[in-house]
């Protein structure tokens, strides 16, 4: 595993034991709250070295390297390209750290876990959580690691929208930040194609009104929904370019529903093996929050002006295919930093791969962050 992070371990931070429950932004207590994390690099002795790496909705805490129970050919995470010993996030610099989300079923306490109150999986009775709770849950972990003051807040995605909720929330603790592929707020495109993946699993009849632990879950309804995600994610010129309208191991059409083209087969793949890592409720809760995340509200609470004397050095990064979060609302963003006298950069990177685009190794993405990060004073 050459300029891996080599074997890495899951870890967890339990809080907000009761009766210490946090509140939520919906006024809602919760308690007590487990969130699963990686590390990578070494803390320096000042701690001042830390850089956070917020993941996509239905991404999780492991960024780099491998699990030593993953068996050969195994993926690495999700951003073992970027992040990792002389990479773009160096680890021989640099110690990273990646929180699963709030509300997610990867480790962290979410819809899917045990009620204390019930003995039984929350289900619908697990509060509706914002993109702000994440982060408040997130800030909790961080001071637990005692460090005061990130180096970096990194995201791509909704991952991104936790970046600019940190620097909403906690401009003091905050020396940079880079929001990757991101928006301010979903544009009504955004939430329409979140709703239909929800009413997806929500008609699913196995879905039980989210009760449907120790039974059969809605694997048709959680499918789809991926589907329509992953058509969210890829471009135009992306899906010509890999599918075209070439059939899938025939050479005459069927007639029939089978699925006669590559297209409709990679998706049918994509939505089923989804199904086998991901938690229904979890896709609700979780795309929920993001059509309520709205950071043009958020800059102007009274909080945020008391603290707007905190200055943080931005990095905005979009791609020119990217039609779910597109460059005239990442300018957007721009416009609003700049208005407020933030020190911002902002690239736009050609490439034809979509929305995914951040998850793809690129040389230019790459050295664009290496830059950016090492050149933070």
């Amino acid at each position: 595993m050459e300029n891996s992070v080599g074997i890495v371990e899951k870890q967890f931070y339990t809080f907000a034991e009761p009766p210490r429950q946090i509140t939520l932004e919906s006024g809602a207590t919760l308690g007590p709250v487990t969130i699963a994390y990686e590390t990578y690099g070494t803390l320096s002795e000042k701690k001042d070295n830390a850089i956070l790496i917020a993941h996509a909705f239905s991404g999780d805490s492991h960024v780099a390297g491998h699990y030593a129970s993953d068996k050969e050919g195994d993926k690495p995470g999700w951003w073992d390209f970027l992040v990792g010993p002389g990479k773009g996030i160096d680890t021989n610099k640099y110690f990273v750290i990646c929180p699963n989300i709030l509300g997610s079923c990867m480790g962290s306490t979410g819809p899917s876990s045990i009620n204390p109150e019930t003995g039984k999986p929350y289900g619908l009775k697990f509060p509706m959580m914002t993109i702000g709770d994440m982060v408040v849950t997130q800030k909790i972990l961080i001071d637990h690691l005692g460090i005061k003051r990130l180096r970096a807040v990194v995201g791509g995605s909704v991952g991104g929208m936790q970046v600019q909720e940190w620097c909403v929330k906690y401009p003091e603790a905050v020396q940079a930040a880079i929001p990757i592929a991101t928006t301010m707020r979903h544009s009504a495109l955004a939430i329409a194609f979140n709703e239909i993946a929800r009413q997806s699993i929500i008609s699913d009849p196995n879905w039980n009104k989210g009760d449907y632990y120790g039974s059969q879950p809605p694997k048709m309804g959680l499918a789809v929904a991926r589907m329509v995600g992953h058509v969210t994610y890829l471009s135009d010129e992306a899906m010509r370019r890999k599918f075209g309208r070439r059939l899938q191991n025939k050479e005459t059409l069927s007639y029939g529903f089978d699925g006669d083209f590559q297209v409709e087969s990679y998706l049918r793949h994509q939505g089923s093996k989804f199904v086998d890592r991901f938690d229904a409720n979890s896709l609700l809760y979780i795309t929920k929050a993001a059509d309520y995340f709205d950071v043009v509200d958020l800059m102007n609470r009274p909080v945020t002006k008391q603290l707007s004397d905190k200055k943080i050095k931005y990095l905005v990064v979009s791609f020119s295919s990217d039609w779910l979060y597109p460059t005239y609302q990442a300018k957007e963003l721009v416009q609003a930093l700049k208005r407020r006298g933030e020190d911002v950069s902002f690239c736009e990177i050609e490439a034809d791969c979509g929305h995914d685009a951040f998850l793809i190794a690129d040389e230019r993405f790459i050295s664009l962050i290496r830059g950016f990060i090492n050149g933070i004073s």
